[in-house]
This record gives C-alpha cells, sequence and structure tokens, in this order.
C-alpha cells in the first residue's frame, strides 16, 4: 500500500497520483491519510506553491474502497475521510484536480475543494449516495446546489445521475476539458504558471474567494453526523450486500 498515492515534486508544484490501477483507485483510509499529509505538507513548506491531484489508468478514482470502508464503519466511528475532507478544504495553496476518467462519489464531492479542475474527455462525474442508503460528503449539499443550482444538483445527489465532461464543464463544474493525451501536460502546465506567480498574492487571493463558502465546515460536520447514521442503517446493509453479490438492490420493503 506504500506505493498507492504517489508524491512528487517539480519546481514548487507537489503532485500526489492515485495509484491503485487495478482497484480503480478506490480508497482506502491509508491513502486518505497520504493525501492529507501531501495538503499539509503544500502549505507548510515555502517552497511549495502548488499541489496537483490526478489518478494513475482510465479512473481518477473510484471513491472508497468497499471492503477498507465496510471494515472501518464496523470497528471505529470515524469515518476513512473525516480527516482528508477538512484537511483538502482548509488548503491556503492553490490545489488543482486533473481528472482522468471516472470520479465517483467522494471522487466527485472533493473536486468542490479544487480551485481548478481540468478534465480528460473520458471524465465522468458520478455520486450514487442515495442508491447505497447514505447521503453525499465534503459539503457537496451546500456546495452542488449552489454552484450548479438546486434542479441540476438534485439529479446529481438524488438520481445519481452521471455527467460527462463537455456537460460538467458547460454547468461551470471543470475549468477545461481536453483529450485524454493531453491531460497532464495541461494540467502542469497551469500548476507550474501558478507556481510562478507571487505566492503571497496567490494565497490571499484564494482566502478571499473561499471566505464566501457559507457554513462549509458545519455542513461537513451535519453530514458525517447523518452519513455515520446510515451506515448502520438496514437500507445501506442492503446496498452493500447486493453490490458484493453484486446484484440489484431491493429496497422494496423500506418505507
Amino acid at each position: 500500500m506504500d506505493d498507492a498515492v504517489i508524491i512528487t515534486r517539480t519546481d514548487g508544484v507537489l503532485e500526489i497520483r492515485l495509484n491503485r490501477p487495478e482497484k480503480k483507485n478506490a480508497l482506502t483510509r491509508t491513502m486518505y491519510d497520504a493525501m492529507a499529509d501531501a495538503f499539509v505538507q503544500v502549505d507548510a513548506d515555502p517552497t511549495l506553491r502548488v499541489a496537483l491531484l490526478t489518478g494513475t489508468g482510465d479512473t481518477f478514482t473510484s471513491g472508497n474502497d468497499i471492503t477498507d470502508f465496510q471494515a472501518r464503519a464496523a470497528n471505529s466511528r470515524e469515518g476513512s475521510a473525516s480527516r482528508f475532507l477538512p484537511t483538502v478544504s482548509a488548503m491556503q495553496k492553490p490545489l488543482i484536480a486533473a481528472v482522468n476518467g471516472a470520479a465517483i462519489g467522494v471522487g466527485t464531492t472533493m473536486l468542490m475543494h479544487c480551485d481548478l479542475i481540468i478534465a480528460a474527455r473520458s471524465a465522468r462525474f458520478i455520486m450514487p449516495f442515495t442508491s447505497l442508503g447514505l447521503v453525499p460528503e465534503a459539503a457537496s449539499s451546500l456546495l452542488f446546489p449552489r454552484l450548479l443550482g438546486h434542479q441540476r444538483a438534485s439529479a446529481l445527489l438524488l438520481l445519481g445521475e452521471p455527467l460527462d465532461a463537455a456537460t460538467a464543464h458547460e454547468w461551470g463544474l471543470v475549468n477545461r476539458v481536453v483529450e485524454d493525451a493531453a491531460l497532464m501536460q495541461t494540467a502542469r502546465d497551469i500548476a507550474h504558471r501558478l507556481a510562478s506567480l507571487p505566492p503571497q498574492a496567490v494565497r490571499l487571493t484564494k482566502g478571499l474567494m473561499r471566505h464566501g463558502a457559507i457554513d462549509v465546515a458545519g455542513r461537513m460536520e451535519e453530514e458525517l453526523r447523518l452519513f455515520r447514521e446510515r451506515l448502520g442503517s438496514p437500507e445501506a446493509a442492503e446496498a452493500f450486500k447486493a453490490f458484493m453479490e453484486k446484484r440489484k438492490p431491493d429496497f422494496s420493503r423500506f418505507a
């Protein structure tokens, strides 16, 4: 698991690469911790100006690793992403996401805390929380309606409808869509452009924009409380059991 997140640095840019392509970059607690540590490092190191987050292979991330997720949910009240989400939200320096392929669940909600998002044409954004008997996290229940409008956010968060890269760009979720082969060069060019700017001016400008977010920390805490409750619900149990058994879940008996 030591190489499940690869960290490299070049000219003031810290690149964070999710590296479990055989598992579609499904996230474990160890991976969340590695990302959170990297974000802290970026803010603390004066030689680092920008963070760049991406995934290896054809998937940005398929969301939580189900086996790791269920094991931790059964043994701890602390969720896998409980440290990661406040850390990414509180970052003072710019964070760029280069989305290669599918971004599922937290793979999409975490993007609300990135400053610039470059998407490959193959990118897809999917948030299947309700179908798993869960609620969304990362303050997405606040930030998505604010960014996209209530109706569009409802399609994404209630129905779990997938969003392709072109539509995500049209709706303002991503800054740019590029061909898959050009994704990393484009993202790195933007990262180095940001890294060349006056660092304090960049940090202060990001801070001014982020201060406009309405009680993100409070919404994260409310979502986390409900998320923990939902993990122990019969609906979630049926959803996860069906997933593991590779069958369609049956929610007909639930009121």
